[in-house]
């Protein structure tokens, strides 16, 4: 994965790690499975959080106090086949994480491939 702005990102995760240590772990593990969806995934760091992005952004994760979430831009269009994203808004969805297992338990290295799928399709 290219970063937009590796200074940007790796001061924002030594922020997270200084503060919310417990959940540098998540954020981490998010960024593994981006970075894994497929080709041409950059990163950068917008609004208080990393965002991911191929032609266009499809995925952010932003640490909070007690959670981590994943935001989904137009997660309207996400098929929830494990009925995990959260959000009534007409278009942006999440999913909260509250420690690394939920990543898994969650699913959601389905959801980030499904949005990296539409914003490449």
């Amino acid at each position: 994965m290219s970063q937009a702005n590796d200074a940007a990102v790796e001061a924002l995760l030594a922020d997270i790690g200084s503060t919310q240590g417990d959940l540098l772990a998540i954020v981490q593990q998010v960024r593994r499975i981006a970075a894994a969806s497929g080709n041409g995934v950059t990163e950068s760091v917008k609004y208080g959080g990393i965002m991911f992005s191929h032609s266009q952004f499809f995925c952010g994760v932003f640490a909070y106090l007690h959670h981590v979430t994943v935001e989904f831009g137009h997660g309207y269009r996400l098929e929830d086949r494990y009925h995990q994203l959260e959000g009534s808004g007409q278009y942006r969805r999440h999913i909260k994480l509250h420690s690394p297992d939920e990543v898994k338990s969650k699913h959601l290295a389905d959801y980030i491939q499904q949005a990296y799928t539409l914003a490449t399709g």
